[in-house]
C-alpha cells in the first residue's frame, strides 16, 4: 500500500457559463466506500469547431481531497494518466501537455510525482478543412491510478460533442488559463540561463547559473528518464549566488551516460499555483567514452559465476527438494535401461529449468522497461500466484497418490513422440519447470549478491544471470544423465518404486501446508478457509478423471464426466476465489511481536536512529523457507537474544510477505533481489552492516561483540 500524501481542501466546481454551448460528459471513475474518488470528463477551449482550425481539448480529473494521480513520471510508485483517442478520419492529435506536477515524499524513502484536488491535460486536436456534418462527437479512453492509504485504478471512456461552424468563441477560458500557466516553458536564452552536466562517480551533476532563480527561495530538479535509466532522488547539492547545484543518483544507466531529461521548477513553494518550469534541452545524454574498464568485465564474470553457484546451492534448498526428490525417482525408473533414453529426460528436465529462468527473466526485463520495481522474489509476493501454485502441487500429488494419471490424448501424444522420441521426456521438463518455480522465493547464499548486481544493469546482463542461475540449478541432474554410469549406485527397479512414488506425494501435500500457510500470512484465516473449499472442489475434478475418464469408459461417460468437471471447476473458481477468496483481508495485530520484535516502519527506524539506538532489522516473508530456518536457528536461540537485549539492540521485523513498497525500496537500496537480508544499523552517522542469507550464531554474536568493544573505546 502506498501511503497517503496530501491533505487539500476540495477542488471547486467550476461554473459553466450559459455561453458556452460545448458540453463534456463525466466518466464512470471508480467509486470507494461510497465515494466517488475521480471524476473525469472533456473540455473543450472552444465553443464551436471551425474546419482546419485546432482547438484545445483537455482531460479534467477532480480527485476526492487526500486522492492523487500520476504525472507522466511517476517516480518510485504509480502509473502515469493514460489518454487513448478515436477520432474521426481525418483528425488528428498533437502531443499531450502535462501541467507542472507536485512532488510527494512519503515514509520509506518513497518519492513520486503527481496532481491532487484537480488537474487538466491539454491536447490540440486539429480537425480537417472540409466537415460535413453540423455536430461532431469525440470520443477518448481515459485511464488512471488514484491514491491514498490503498491505490485504485480507473478508467472512463469519455465524449465530447460540439457544433461545427464557421466563427468560434473562446469556453472555458478560467479553466485553460490556469493550466496553460502550469505547463513548462522551453530553456531560456543563454544570458538568462546556462546549464552544465558533470558526472560524479554514479551520480549526475548539474549546475545551473540564472539571475532569475535567485529570486525564487524553491528550485528542484524532476527527472523525466529514458528507457532503461533508473534514477534516485534528485536533490540540491549547493547554492550560492545565482548558481545552483543539483545531485541526481543514477541507479541503474550506461556507465557514459551524461545527462538526462527534465523539468528546472522553481516558485515561491513547492506547492504554489505560481510555480514554473523550464524543459531542459534535448541531450544525446551519452559521453563520448563508451569502452568498458577491464575491471568492470572482471566484475561482471565474478556475479556470473556468483549466479552459478546460487544457481547450484538452490538444488540444496528446502523449498526445492519435494520436487528434487521427484526427478531422482526418475532417473531410478531409468536405471538399467538405454544411454539415450537417460541423457534424453534429462535434457529434458535441463529444458524445463532453463525455459523458467529464460522466461522470468524476460519477464522481468518488460516490467522494468515499464518502470516498475523488479525483485527476484516478486511473484511469491501476490497471494493469487501462491493459490495457483497451490492448486498446481494439489494437482500433483493427487497424481503420484494415484487418484488420477496426467496423460495426453492421443492425437497428442503422437505429436509429442514424433518430437521427443518418448513420452516421459514432456514430464520431465514440466517437472524441471516445476522445480524452477518453487526455487522463487529462495534466495541462496551468493544468489542474492548476484542478482542484485543484475537487476542494476541493461537487458543482456540479466538474461546472461538468469541463463548463469539456470546453469547452475540444472548442472547436477545434467551430469548424472551423461554418465549414466554412475547409476549403479542407485537402488535396483522395484514394488518399492510404486510406494516411493506414493510417499512423495505426501512430500508435495507437505509443500502444500506450507503455501496455505503463506495465504494465511498474506490474506488471513479466512483466505485458506476458502482455498481450502477451492483445492477441495479441485480434488474432486482429479477424482472424477481418474474414476470417469478411462481408457474403458463409454463415449458418453467421458463426456458427462468432463462436463461435470468443467461445471463444478469453473463454478467453485468463481464462487471460492472470485467471491470469497477476493474480499479475505488480513486483521492486523498490534505492532508488537513475540521475542522482543517490533513491526517495521519507516517511522520507527527513523526515531530509533535519531536517538543513537542500535537497530537490528530482518526482512523476511512468510513464503522464505530460509528466513523461517535463519529465525529458528539462529535469530530465536536463546544466546542470540540474550546478546541483542544485552547490547540494547531494538529488533525490528519487516515482513515481505505482501511485498510491501516500503521495504521493497530499502531492499533495492541494499542492492537485494529478495529476502532474507539482515542489516544492523548503528546509528545515524555510521555504515549499516549487512548480514549473509544464511545466518550463523557466531556470525551475530562475533558482530556484536565487535560493536561492542568499539563502542567502549570511544
Amino acid at each position: 500500500m502506498l501511503p497517503s500524501y496530501v491533505k487539500s481542501a476540495p477542488a471547486r466546481l467550476l461554473a459553466i457559463t450559459a455561453c458556452i454551448l460545448a458540453f463534456a460528459s463525466p466518466g464512470q471513475g471508480q467509486v470507494y466506500e461510497g465515494k466517488q474518488l475521480v471524476a473525469a470528463s472533456l473540455v473543450a477551449d472552444t465553443n464551436a469547431i471551425v474546419p482546419g482550425k485546432s482547438f484545445t481539448v483537455g482531460l479534467l480529473l477532480k480527485m476526492t481531497p487526500g486522492w492523487h494521480t500520476y504525472w507522466k513520471f511517476s517516480g518510485d510508485a504509480g502509473i502515469p494518466i493514460e489518454l487513448k483517442w478515436q477520432l474521426p478520419p481525418g483528425w488528428k492529435a498533437g502531443e499531450l501537455q502535462w501541467p507542472i506536477p507536485m512532488k510527494f515524499n512519503d515514509p520509506g524513502d518513497i518519492q513520486t510525482y503527481g496532481y491532487h484536488d484537480e488537474v487538466l491535460l491539454l491536447q490540440e486536436i486539429t480537425p480537417p478543412a472540409s466537415i460535413q456534418n453540423s455536430k461532431v462527437k469525440l470520443q477518448a479512453a481515459a485511464n488512471w491510478l488514484v491514491c491514498e492509504k490503498i491505490c485504485v485504478p480507473g478508467s472512463a471512456n469519455l465524449q465530447l460533442e460540439l457544433p461545427t461552424s464557421a466563427t468560434s468563441a473562446p469556453a472555458n477560458a478560467e479553466l485553460f488559463s490556469r493550466f496553460r500557466q502550469l505547463l513548462s516553458k522551453t530553456w531560456p536564452a543563454t544570458n538568462i540561463a546556462t546549464l552544465k552536466w558533470s558526472r560524479a562517480g554514479q551520480d549526475l551533476l548539474l549546475a545551473v547559473t540564472s539571475s532569475t532563480l535567485a529570486n525564487h527561495p524553491f528550485a528542484d530538479f524532476y527527472p523525466l528518464p529514458s528507457e532503461g535509466v533508473v534514477v534516485g532522488h534528485p536533490k540540491v547539492e549547493s547554492r550560492s549566488g545565482n548558481e545552483i547545484a543539483f545531485r541526481i543518483p543514477l541507479e541503474s544507466a550506461p556507465q557514459n551516460q551524461s545527462s538526462i531529461q527534465g523539468l528546472l521548477v522553481f516558485g515561491q513553494r513547492p506547492d504554489a499555483d505560481d510555480r514554473m518550469a523550464w524543459q531542459l534541452p534535448e541531450s544525446s545524454g551519452i559521453l563520448s567514452t563508451s569502452s568498458t574498464p577491464p575491471t568492470e568485465e572482471r566484475s561482471l564474470i565474478a556475479f556470473l559465476f556468483f549466479g552459478f553457484v546460487g544457481g547450484l546451492i538452490l538444488n540444496l534448498m528446502p523449498c526445492v527438494l519435494p520436487v528434487i526428490s521427484l526427478k531422482i525417482f526418475g532417473f531410478i525408473q531409468h536405471a538399467g535401461q538405454s544411454r539415450q533414453k537417460i541423457l534424453r529426460s534429462g535434457l529434458a528436465f535441463t529444458a524445463g529449468i532453463f525455459a523458467w529462468f529464460i522466461g522470468l527473466a524476460l519477464l522481468l526485463i518488460v516490467l522494468r522497461g515499464a518502470g516498475h520495481q523488479i525483485l527476484w522474489a516478486s511473484l511469491f509476493t501476490s497471494p493469487y500466484f501462491v493459490l495457483f501454485m497451490s492448486v498446481v502441487v494439489l494437482v500433483f500429488a493427487l497424481n503420484l497418490l494415484g487418484v488420477f494419471e496426467i496423460s495426453l490424448p492421443q492425437s497428442a501424444t503422437r505429436g509429442l513422440l514424433g518430437v521427443t522420441a518418448k513420452e516421459g521426456d514432456a514430464g520431465s521438463f514440466f517437472q524441471g519447470v516445476f522445480a524452477t518455480i518453487l526455487a522463487t522465493p529462495c534466495t541462496a547464499p551468493y544468489l542474492g549478491t548476484a542478482l542484485g548486481f543484475a537487476f542494476t544493469q541493461s537487458p543482456a546482463i540479466i538474461l546472461s544471470m538468469f541463463v548463469a542461475i539456470a546453469a547452475g540449478m540444472a548442472a547436477p541432474y545434467f551430469l548424472l544423465s551423461a554418465q549414466p554410469a554412475w547409476m549403479r549406485f542407485l537402488p535396483k527397479p522395484g514394488q518399492w518404486m510404486e510406494r516411493l512414488k506414493q510417499f512423495m506425494g505426501f512430500l508435495l501435500l507437505a509443500t502444500l501446508l506450507f503455501l496455505l500457510y503463506v495465504l494465511g500470512a498474506q490474506r488471513g484465516l479466512d483466505a485458506v478457509i476458502w482455498t481450502g473449499c477451492f483445492l477441495l472442489a479441485v480434488s474432486v475434478v482429479c477424482w472424477m478423471k481418474g474414476a470417469f475418464i478411462t481408457p474403458m469408459a463409454s463415449t458418453r461417460t467421458r463426456v458427462v464426466a468432463a462436463l461435470l468437471m468443467s461445471i463444478l471447476f469453473v463454478a467453485s473458481a468463481w464462487y471460492f476465489v472470485g467471491e470469497k477468496f477476493r474480499f479475505s483481508k488480513l486483521e492486523v495485530a498490534g505492532s508488537k511481536l513475540e521475542g522482543g520484535w517490533q513491526v517495521f516502519t519507516p517511522e520507527r527506524l527513523q526515531t530509533e536512529l535519531e536517538q543513537s539506538h542500535y537497530v537490528f532489522i530482518d526482512f523476511t516473508a512468510a513464503w522464505c523457507i530460509t528466513c523461517k530456518f535463519n529465525e529458528a536457528s539462529v535469530l530465536e536461540t536463546a544466546a542470540v537474544r540474550e546478546a541483542f537485549q544485552r547490547h540494547n539492540i531494538v529488533k525490528l521485523k519487516a515482513d515481505w510477505t505482501n511485498g510491501d513498497p516500503a521495504i521493497t525500496k530499502l531492499l533495492k537500496q541494499f542492492g537485494r533481489p529478495g529476502v532474507p537480508l539482515y542489516v544492523l544499523y548503528r546509528g545515524k552517522t555510521e555504515d549499516p552492516v549487512v548480514f549473509p542469507e544464511l545466518l550463523t550464531k557466531s556470525i551475530i554474536l562475533e558482530k556484536l561483540e565487535t560493536i561492542s568493544s568499539s563502542v567502549a573505546s570511544q
